[in-house]
């Protein structure tokens, strides 16, 4: 009998609070199965094997649309030394010089090590960004022989070394992506407070959106367009990592390769079909922001499937949707503007009870209509006094969210 001794890579998209799920339906999209993936607060895991991990992180860049991040583990272990933080430092050290950092770091490369603590024996960030790059400097001295400083030129290459340390588990791992993955590269920063690609491509999952079913997806508050346009995407199948460049494309042992592979896949794979109904459509009470929100639309190459209006909100009850997207159902996945936001509270919950009066019937929905509010905490709810079907916990930035989703059909 032969045995044969699999070895494996994971590969780490980190996320905001809250997104984890929909990143995991990401890499489901995209024929991983789940049993590769494991999920933790605020990070996704994908074991492959790693015979070919490099062409892997080429797709999850490409097509992870609510992820921040994406990471290669080099290493991992766990702190036995508890008690005694000192201890527990020295340990981390000494572990962290163990690693293999000559097969990652290639020569001369400029190397920036940040990172992370959160419920553990260790948690002074400085301190562990000192004991990291001093034990990969000693780590790659004595596997290259040297004698004095470790070289590092920046105009040769840089590599972004990451540690997470989490319940007293130490991870070290490299990133792969460079630019945060919501820099799409559709999108200038024009737009007052826009919501970030990432995030609006996760809202979207939570709404629970169907492609091409029964309803049209519509924003009343579209500002620069990014929720329509990441539904767009999403149902087009355009991956969206296709019209930017990433870290990983510099490293020796990974390189454009992988990446052309990823963006011939992608590119056989979008549906451009035309489309006879209006399944996306945004509206915004400001000229300019409509007006941004199409030009994006042009650099996404989603212009011909989504319509833009300028118009309020409360004008486009159900039945003028109806007349616009020729659709009987609509749903309605929206980021109005709130306060500390862009206006004062009070002024948001105007708008928070003018959504609730126009889309809404006691709390429940009106006849065609499903809705997605994503506001700060319990705000929207409290403003229109009722509560949500389904409430999601999330971050916008550094602000405490919360996705409220109604479903339910009034009487």
């Amino acid at each position: 009998m032969v045995f044969v001794i699999m070895h494996f890579m994971n590969i780490i998209i980190t996320t905001l609070f809250g997104l984890e799920s929909p990143t995991r339906d990401d890499l489901t999209a995209i024929n991983y199965s789940k049993d590769q993936i494991t999920v933790t607060d605020g990070v996704v895991t994908l074991t492959v094997p790693d015979d070919n991990w490099q062409l892997d992180v080429a797709r999850v860049n490409m097509w992870v649309r609510s992820g921040e991040r994406v990471f290669i583990e080099l290493g991992s272990f766990d702190l036995e030394e508890t008690r005694d933080p000192q201890l527990a430092y020295n340990e981390f050290f000494e572990k962290t010089s163990k690693i293999d950092w000559n097969e990652y770091i290639p020569k001369d490369y400029a190397f920036i090590v940040n990172g992370y603590s959160r419920n553990s024996v260790i948690y002074g960030v400085p301190t562990l960004q000192k004991l990291s790059k001093k034990a990969i400097v000693n780590s790659l001295k004595a596997a290259r022989g040297l004698q004095g400083m470790v070289y590092e030129d920046e105009n040769i290459g840089t590599i972004r070394i990451q540690f997470g340390v989490v319940k007293n588990h130490v991870k070290l791992m490299a990133d792969t992506t460079g630019d945060g993955l919501h820099k799409r590269g559709y999108r200038p920063l024009t737009h007052e407070a826009p919501i970030r690609e990432t995030l609006a491509s996760g809202i979207i999952r939570l709404s629970h959106y169907t492609p091409f079913g029964p309803e049209a997806l519509y924003d009343p508050f579209c500002g620069s367009g990014t929720i329509v346009i990441e539904a767009c995407l999403q149902a087009l199948n355009i991956a969206p990592g296709k019209n930017r460049s990433f870290a990983y494309e510099s490293l020796p042992y990974i390189g454009r390769t992988p990446f052309r592979k990823a963006l011939m896949e992608a590119r056989e794979l979008e549906d451009l079909s035309a489309m006879d109904d209006c399944y996306f459509f945004g509206s915004d009470i400001d000229s300019q922001a409509v007006a941004s929100a199409k030009r994006n639309a042009q650099t996404a190459g989603v212009s011909d499937f989504i319509r833009f209006r300028v118009a309020d909100a409360e004008t486009l009850p159900p039945e003028s949707l109806r007349n616009i997207t020729k659709m009987d159902r609509q749903l309605i996945v929206t980021n109005p503007p709130y306060g500390g936001r862009l206006m004062t509270p009070e002024e948001a919950d105007d708008i928070y009870r003018m959504i609730g009066r126009t889309y809404l019937k006691d709390g429940k929905c009106k006849k065609g209509i499903r809705l997605s509010v994503i506001s700060p905490d319990d705000t929207f709810e409290r403003a229109i006094g009722h509560k949500a079907d389904k409430r999601v916990k999330l971050y916008n930035g550094n602000i405490k969210c919360q996705l409220n989703n109604f479903y339910k059909l009034a009487k």
